[in-house]
């Protein structure tokens, strides 16, 4: 027989239960893309790749939007490059310079993990209830201030 839930909890408890969360989803989309052709993608790999977007960017530009020096965007870059991921090219608007883009792999993957999302948050609303899910979305989107999906999340953690 199971416990009955708690009413209530400590303040520190919450973060920690949201993070757990995050890192339940993450770790299961590690799985699922590795057991479908991705078994080198990591979770801060996944950062730079949002980060990098469909158009490319500088790696300066990268190492902002992820709030890491140039220098630590460049070494994710070079994994990622090697792993088939990305590609350094250069800029059209200015030669001296290099954009960094993904190639088709690493669009496939982008592709790849928006699909397992969907079947992940699908399994959440199995096991929660889909009304009970979206109060849950609901709930977090009126405490979460607008424009905080950052990419530079994987820095907190040292990512």
């Amino acid at each position: 027989m199971s416990e009955p839930a708690r009413t209530e909890r400590w303040g520190f408890e919450l973060p920690l239960m949201l993070l757990a969360g995050f890192r339940s989803l993450i770790d299961a989309l590690h799985a699922e893309l590795a057991e479908r052709g991705h078994p080198d993608l990591r979770p801060a790999y996944g950062f730079a790749m949002q980060a990098m977007g469909r158009e490319g960017v500088t790696a300066s530009e990268l190492g902002r939007r992820l709030g890491v020096s140039k220098q630590a965007a460049g070494k994710t870059v070079d994994r990622l490059a090697a792993l088939g991921y990305a590609e350094r090219v250069d800029d059209a608007a200015d030669a001296r310079r290099k954009r960094v883009r993904l190639t088709p792999r690493g669009l496939d993957a982008l592709a790849l993990s928006a699909e397992v999302f969907e079947e992940l948050r699908g399994r959440w609303a199995a096991t929660l209830g889909a009304e009970r899910l979206r109060e849950v979305e609901d709930a977090l989107e009126a405490v979460v201030p607008p424009g905080a999906y950052r990419l530079d999340a994987g820095s907190w953690f040292g990512g």
